[in-house]
């Protein structure tokens, strides 16, 4: 439930808000309408809690965003500017919004898709192709995405859209390039053909196996990157540790049945990038905070969404095990995340190590 209560907003002698109050209860939508100036974004602002209200108060379930404001921005998905199209329909019945469609697009938290699936699963007919955009590796069964959904439903027509696409940049009809992946090339054909627009490019690739553990494990190296420059190590480090991790993604995935030059491409070395150097990121502003000396919940709330490079760690550590593959980077990332080495031990262990060749995989 969200309840405001007399909000108001005053610059200097213009009041932007005047004394609003409204309660949304659970389940509801809600919109707001008015012309330019009415006051929308500064009550979207005030109620996500991006800006202070001069008086007034605003609490969502129960949390006070001035109080609480990094439990307040767990609970809030919030895309400031960007209207949605009026061709979107919303729902909130999970059979209405599966049954008699061309394609299902997923886009949940990794470590939450078994369960989402399997929901959808028995709802769905299972001939309508699913696109996951989901990056992660489930913890625990360390399955790849595309696993888990055949666990559930064997039949299952499934591909992965991946790459560097941070959802800010899409919304705005920024160029963006991506790439989609599945065993069935006539499927990524057709997702290439239902995606594609001027302003975004859809590559095919049948290596499933690749696309889906480059844009899981690059978020690992995403919060090394942003823990390094939360240490203020340099553009040196950041670029030592983007390269050598594409070296680590890579052996991995070779181990488990991918190609090596999938991790040069979009869902690779494209991914990686964009990942590790934008504030966009969630990894890498967890990592920033990590590095600042936060700990790991409180950077997670600070960042106030799913940081799916944390569960991923944990999963690749203990695939790089199974897998007998040597991932000192990830390794160090996990123990840091666990709070068994510090930031600064971790850089030793990781300068320490034995001399040896470059070795590049293509």
């Amino acid at each position: 439930m969200i309840e405001v209560k007399n909000l108001t907003k005053r610059y200097g002698s213009n009041v932007a808000l005047d004394n609003v109050s409204f309660t949304v209860d659970e389940g509801t939508i809600l919109g707001f309408l008015g012309p330019n100036g009415a006051g929308k974004s500064t009550a979207m602002n005030i109620i996500t809690g991006y800006l202070s209200a001069t008086e007034g108060s605003v609490t969502v379930s129960g949390y006070n965003t001035l109080d609480n404001p990094n439990e307040v921005k767990r609970l809030i998905g919030y895309l400031p500017e960007i209207p949605l199209p009026e061709t979107l329909d919303l729902t909130d019945d999970l059979q209405e919004a599966v049954t008699d469609k061309d394609l299902l697009l997923m886009a949940v938290p990794a470590q939450t898709f078994r369960g989402v699936f399997t929901q959808v699963s028995a709802c769905m007919d299972a001939r309508t192709p699913i696109v996951n955009v989901a990056k992660g590796i489930e913890k625990g069964s360390l399955l790849r995405l595309s696993e888990v959904a055949r666990q559930i439903l064997p039949e299952v027509r499934y591909a992965a859209l991946s790459g560097p696409s941070h959802a800010e940049e899409v919304a705005r009809a920024l160029p963006t390039t991506v790439v989609t992946a599945s065993e069935d090339a006539d499927l990524a054909i057709a997702v290439q053909d239902v995606f594609s627009t001027e302003r975004f490019r859809v590559y095919t690739n049948e290596d499933l196996i690749g696309v889906e553990l480059g844009g899981a494990l690059k978020n690992i190296i995403a919060l090394g990157a942003g823990i390094s420059d939360g240490l203020r190590f340099g553009d040196n480090a950041k670029a030592a540790m983007m390269t050598r991790g594409i070296t680590e993604m890579t052996r991995l995935g070779l181990a488990l049945g991918a190609r090596a030059e999938t991790f040069a491409g979009l869902a690779g070395i494209g991914d990686l990038i964009v990942t590790c150097t934008s504030m966009h990121s969630r990894n890498r502003r967890c990592g920033i905070l990590i590095g600042q000396g936060k700990s790991v919940p409180e950077a997670v709330a600070e960042v106030g969404m799913v940081v799916e490079g944390l569960s991923t760690a944990e999963a690749a550590a203990a695939l790089s095990e199974k897998c007998q593959v040597e991932m000192p980077i990830t390794h160090c990332i996990y123990h840091m995340i666990q709070g068994s080495v510090n930031a600064m031990d971790a850089v030793k262990l990781l300068m320490g190590r034995e001399r040896k060749k470059e070795n590049i995989i293509l």
